[in-house]
């Protein structure tokens, strides 16, 4: 009896040591969530001081000081590998997915904390209350633990802890508007997740692990049908094309955007994408490749919805939503290129988008503080001669966003699409080729409402009587330094790119 007890008490002891280990590299995760406790914990002493804007002042300080400590110590830990059983796995892909995601949530964070501090009383969509650094925390908890995760079940953890978190940003206000914009948002997260879940247990039950890594998991996939594998791996694929926004998971986008405050709506945009591209990048690679075709239909259908439904909007915030639409089947066409050159255009995308989307959400937030927090286009008419450097930043915003030189975002789609008719010529796949075309002449649609900004800018006489409000200066500041990397990385792209070759 004895030495039958031997052999389990070794592998437990295994079990338990190889946890300790992966200690080490889960230090960054550990590390924010004690922030997040501290941060709960700190808005409950600072309350008691009476001012709400000394308390949230704090609140950004110590938010973005966790966040800093945990970009530093991704970077600059030493471990790298498997992670608790090969629930997780820790790369420098997963280290600059990470940084990304840093980035975003500091600019957030510090265009929400150091704006205008009247911005508040222009519009009560803007009146977060202090809950939302502690819950910004968590969210990308969420996010770090997707950028590792190789196993089903860690990546569903690790996307229901960012949904959740994306679903109470959203309604945190107290508007009408933000309420029903989060109970949308949670019931096709809802939905998208069981379908997600259903999806996994198919996996599972074909392969009878849930690890994507293991050739176990390959080798029992193979021996399955082509169009079961394939619907299993789609149904999968649910919960991260929520996530990216991408077609037919894309309805709660304008409704959450539009329900948000900018900050958050803008942190929406990137930080969850960047997070789900790695995720769907693993996911492909694991999976069989007739996936490619249903891929490439739901990039096509997202760029075109995207697009079109942009056209007709008004309101700049709802037309920026449709525009990340738009931009996430974009970004799933190096993706569905299934080559090394594609996945490294997707990596590119998403980085130089990081920088692209945040100004643009910042800059239309920035004219509204003249419009009493208006958010209509037509608002912005006449504009560009009050704040001239402001307005050519959105011009070169725009620009990018639209995929024009002498931008970064001609280059990022650029390297796309030519992963793309790599692809094609590799595998004479018709949908490569239909994706190829219908995406660059969706980009030709894209100028009529990208452009519009612009034109009422520096074209159209001013049509509001409101006192122009004073842009403070650490604001300009960050929108600076957003917009320059727009233009230096089309100037240098090998800057980012050599980065990216060596992940």
């Amino acid at each position: 009896m004895r030495a039958s007890h031997v052999p389990i008490t070794l592998q437990l002891r295994d079990q338990l040591q190889d946890i300790l280990d992966s200690l080490g590299g889960f230090g960054p995760e550990v590390w924010l969530s004690l922030a997040f406790s501290g941060l709960l914990v700190a808005e409950l002493l600072l309350a008691r001081s009476g001012n709400p804007q000394y308390t949230r002042r704090w609140l950004a300080v110590l938010s973005i000081g966790a966040l800093l400590i945990a970009g530093a110590w991704a970077l600059w830990q030493p471990l790298r590998g498997f992670l608790f059983l090969h629930l997780l796995f820790l790369d420098d892909q997963a280290v600059f997915f990470k940084l990304v995601i840093i980035v975003g949530a500091v600019a957030v964070l510090a265009y929400e904390a150091y704006g205008p501090a009247e911005r508040a009383s222009v519009s009560s969509a803007y009146q977060l209350p202090p809950e939302w650094y502690s819950l910004l925390l968590a969210l990308v908890l969420g996010l770090f633990i997707m950028t590792m995760a190789t196993n089903l079940l860690a990546i569903y953890l690790g996307l229901e802890l960012a949904s959740i978190c994306s679903y109470l940003l959203t309604a945190l206000t107290t508007t009408r508007k933000a309420s029903e914009g989060g109970i949308k948002y949670l019931l096709f997260g809802a939905v998208s997740s069981a379908i997600m879940l259903y999806g996994i247990s198919l996996l599972y039950g074909m392969t009878g692990t849930l690890d994507i890594t293991s050739t176990v998991f390959g080798v029992e996939l193979a021996k399955n049908g082509t169009v079961v594998v394939a619907l299993a791996g789609l149904l999968t694929l649910a919960g991260i094309l929520f996530k990216l926004s991408l077609v037919p998971f894309h309805i709660w986008t304008p409704d959450a955007y539009d329900a948000a405050p900018v900050p958050v709506a803008a942190f929406f945009s990137i930080g969850p994408k960047a997070a789900a591209l790695l995720v769907l990048m693993r996911l492909v690679s694991a999976l069989p490749g007739e996936l490619q075709t249903p891929l490439a239909v739901v990039a096509l259908a997202s760029i075109t919805l995207g697009n079109l439904s942009a056209l007709w909007q008004t309101d700049a915030k709802r037309l920026l939503a449709y525009s990340t639409i738009a931009h996430a089947g974009f970004l799933l066409v190096g993706v569905v290129a299934f080559n090394e050159s594609g996945f490294q255009a997707a990596t590119f995308y998403v980085a130089t988008y990081l920088f692209i989307n945040l100004a643009a959400f910042f800059l239309i937030d920035t004219f509204a503080q003249s419009t009493s927090g208006s958010l209509k286009i037509n608002d912005f008419a006449g504009m560009g001669a009050d704040r001239p450097w402001l307005a050519v930043a959105m011009t070169v915003v725009m620009l990018a966003l639209t995929g024009l030189p002498p931008t970064v975002g001609f280059t990022a789609k650029l390297l796309s699409f030519s992963a793309l008719l790599q692809a094609y010529q590799t595998t004479d796949n018709p949908w490569l080729l239909v994706l190829f075309g219908l995406g660059v002449l969706n980009a030709v649609v894209s100028l009529f409402y990208y452009l519009k900004i612009p034109y009422l800018l520096f074209f159209k006489v001013r049509t509001r009587t409101e006192v122009v409000a004073i842009t403070p200066i650490s604001q300009q500041v960050l929108i600076g330094v957003l917009v320059a990397p727009v233009i230096l990385l089309f100037l240098k792209p090998d800057w980012l790119l050599q980065l990216i070759a060596g992940l």
